[in-house]
């Protein structure tokens, strides 16, 4: 045999050798997620002020950094100066911007820009699997998510629909995708007319339409009443099959805490909207979006003197210790590389 011939089959060999002595799969299914880079910009204008003399305090809320989304080079630029701080309940982090006189005399700008990569959060609900607990969610963090909200109610029809739909269902995961459903073959996304947006469970199990918030009031309430801690989140949607342009407005999901397993992503109103990723997004958060706070009802320092807000996604603000909504905003981003590619989980 001809040496450089010799030399090749040997090489297959080996590989060969090499293959079946290693487990498959080598890199499982589970540890290749999608990714997604981007560049996110915020901004906000304030303009002039006629109370020039008058106390102005506004927060903005600060994307956060957990297994399934990297930031860097966060800037804030701004003429004003500006605290960072947590809400106490949750631990949202935010930046907070006090006017001189004279700057509130003549308005500001803030800029809030930063780099982020977004992976797919996945989980495997398969029973007959082996499940390791993937968080180390604390019991007083469990608690406040078995909680009522404001707005989302633990009793009366939400505590009725709830044991209607999940009756004669044995374990956690069976009762939140009865829920699930429920919510999905009952409510429609329409922003149409008045009402829609505040998260009112009730508003919402009456009117069976909303938005996002919602839709992820009523299951999270329903979730809540089942005994299954589940938390609200939201941020802003990244447009699929674009690179960059604007963003016109928020986008809220939500997560059932399930042991063994930890925490569960599901996205009731992309379901609705995507038929074809109903199985999907029950147990899935796919790359286009970006987060940014958690839960609803939150009071972010001593300084603030209006009542707790309802969710934290728009700069909030206050003068002379009343809510003030004098200012606009604008949201874009753009991906630092063109397609989503396949990315290792840490």
């Amino acid at each position: 045999m001809p040496r450089h011939r010799f030399l090749l089959f040997f090489i297959s060999a080996a590989l060969v050798v090499l293959t079946s002595a290693i487990p498959s799969p080598l890199v499982s299914e589970s540890t290749l997620v999608t990714s997604r880079s981007f560049i996110f910009m915020y901004q906000v204008h304030v303009p002039a002020t006629n109370d020039a003399q008058g106390k102005l305090l506004m927060w903005l809320p600060l994307p956060q950094e957990d297994d399934y989304q990297r930031i860097q080079d966060l800037r804030i630029e701004s003429p004003v100066a500006h605290t960072e701080g947590r809400d106490p309940l949750y631990g949202n982090p935010y930046a907070m911007f006090q006017p001189t006189p004279a700057q509130l005399a003549a308005g500001f700008d803030v800029s809030l820009n930063f780099a982020a990569t977004r992976l797919e959060h996945k989980v495997s609900l398969d029973t007959t699997s082996a499940k390791l607990a993937t968080t180390d969610a604390s019991p007083a963090e469990l608690q406040r998510y078995l909680e009522p909200d404001k707005l989302v109610p633990l009793n009366g029809v939400i505590a009725d629909l709830a044991k209607e739909h999940t009756a004669g269902d044995t374990t956690t995961l069976a009762k939140a995708h009865d829920i699930y459903n429920y919510v999905l073959a009952t409510m429609r996304y329409d922003k149409s007319g008045e009402g829609w947006g505040r998260g009112d469970a009730v508003w919402a199990c009456s009117s069976k339409r909303g938005n996002c918030t919602d839709f992820h009031s009523l299951l999270i309430g329903m979730m809540r009443a089942s005994g299954i801690p589940a938390r609200f989140e939201i941020g802003f949607p990244l447009p699929e099959g674009k690179s960059e342009g604007e963003i016109p407005g928020y986008h809220c999901w939500a997560e059932f805490y399930l042991n063994g397993t930890g925490w569960v992503p599901v996205d009731a109103s992309e379901a609705w909207k995507n038929p074809g990723k109903r199985d999907y997004f029950f147990g899935a958060h796919d790359v286009n979006r970006v987060f940014f706070t958690y839960g609803r009802d939150l009071h972010l320092s001593p300084e603030q003197k209006g009542d707790p807000l309802n969710y934290f996604i728009y700069p909030y603000a206050e003068l002379n210790g009343k809510p003030f909504s004098g200012f606009q905003t604008h949201f874009s981003f753009r991906d630092i590389s063109s397609a989503p590619k396949s990315a290792t989980a840490r």
